[in-house]
């Protein structure tokens, strides 16, 4: 049986893929942080998940670390590799979303944004791919998002997730003759619930959603969904595929129109 690291796995879209890899025969190791972090209502999810997997008497340990931090990613790696001796696969979900242009997004947000976006990616990356490479391979798959071509009110996310992208393909290059594969999967359909989501609309899903294109399946897309592309990703099955992005839904990441000018707004 394959062990796989998940990443902000703890809560909404990071859960269903904890779930669903579990669902399917893997060992998974997944953390986050149980209190609620900026702009955000995921919070309180690792014991209900840890629940969740026994109830299914599925193989999976849910840990408390922060991905931004080298010490909390070396725990959970030594963890992993305590209990499952191997590591050969890597999903890095974990990310924060404040809305915000670059003129009312602080400095010190701003680091936070990329501290746990994009370099929880590189330690997450730097740590397990020295085993991928002894036991001859492996796969990673970062959770972009549409964002990363750009979006209105969200420079910050925005410029995060472009450089999730970008990243994948620059570690696609690096490790193609190692035969570890990486990849990009962003939700599309513009309506999948997840803390972050729900953190920018104050919680209140009733927000949420309105007038969201859905998927060519007719629902809008769901962790399952997520979970699904994840799946194949890490499979044998994509074992020719690298460098490659999975928009699960409808074209995200060809941006959309540009919104309606805001009332009282300056400006030419």
């Amino acid at each position: 049986m394959k062990t796989v690291i998940v990443t902000g796995g703890t809560f909404g879209l990071g859960a269903g893929i904890v779930m669903g890899l579990a669902r399917r025969g893997w060992h998974v190791v997944a953390f986050g942080l149980d209190a609620p972090q900026v702009s955000s209502t995921a919070a309180a999810g690792i014991a209900p998940l840890r629940q969740q997997l026994a109830d299914e008497n599925l193989s999976g340990e849910v840990l408390e670390a922060d991905v931004s931090k080298a010490a909390d990613i070396d725990r959970v790696m030594a963890a992993a590799l305590a209990r499952h001796g191997r590591i050969d696969a890597l999903v890095h979900n974990a990310a924060i979303g404040p809305l915000g242009t670059v003129l009312d997004t602080d400095e010190a947000l701003w680091d936070k944004i990329f501290a746990v976006n994009v370099k929880g990616a590189y330690l997450s990356a730097r740590a397990v791919i020295p085993h991928m490479v002894e036991q001859g391979g492996g796969a990673i798959v970062n959770i972009g998002s549409g964002a990363g071509w750009g979006k209105p009110n969200m420079a910050a996310y925005a410029a995060s997730k472009g450089a999730i992208h970008t990243l994948s393909q620059a570690m696609a290059y690096d490790h193609f003759h190692q035969h570890i594969r990486v990849n990009t999967v962003i939700p599309g359909g513009g309506g999948i619930v997840t803390g972050m989501s729900l953190g920018r609309v104050g919680g209140d899903a009733s927000r949420f959603g309105h007038g969201a294109s859905g998927s060519v399946a007719g629902h809008p897309v769901t962790p399952e969904d997520m979970a699904n592309a994840v799946a194949f990703l890490l499979s044998d099955d994509a074992a020719a595929i690298s460098g490659t992005v999975i928009d699960v839904g409808c074209f995200m990441h060809q941006g959309g129109p540009v919104p309606a000018r805001p009332a009282g707004a300056s400006g030419g």
